[in-house]
């Protein structure tokens, strides 16, 4: 069993930049690493995934031209860079793993507690 730790959220003004990573322990990543990320009152959306292999990636067309996600095969971590940020990106943030790249967030089987984004205005 993986267990999936993200850090790096807190507060930054609009048009700042952040960088979150999600460290795996336990076991590596499955196939595919996701980020989603849920505001309040609202359903958890999804992000942007990678393919662990091949490094293949796709992002939601919010956050396209923005947000980066890499991966770190050496330190078991996938990160995701995020600039240009918008009040509206405000959203506890969380990666998730599984074997099938899906925007779902039903494809992924394990999931980290999340770490607070807020972009301020």
């Amino acid at each position: 069993q993986v267990q999936l730790v993200e850090s790096g959220g807190g507060l930054v003004q609009a048009g700042g930049s952040l960088r979150l990573s999600c460290a795996a322990s336990g076991r590596a990543f499955s196939t595919y690493v996701a980020w989603f990320r849920q505001a309040p009152g609202k359903e958890r959306d999804f992000v942007t995934l990678i393919e662990r292999n091949s490094g293949t990636t796709y992002y939601a067309d919010v956050v396209k031209g923005r947000f980066t996600v890499s991966r770190d095969d050496a330190k078991n971590t996938v990160y995701l860079q995020m600039n240009s940020l918008k009040v509206e990106d405000t959203a506890v943030y969380y990666c998730a793993t599984g074997m099938v790249g899906s925007r779902s967030r039903t494809h992924y089987n394990y999931w980290g507690q999340g770490t607070q984004v807020t972009v301020s205005s």
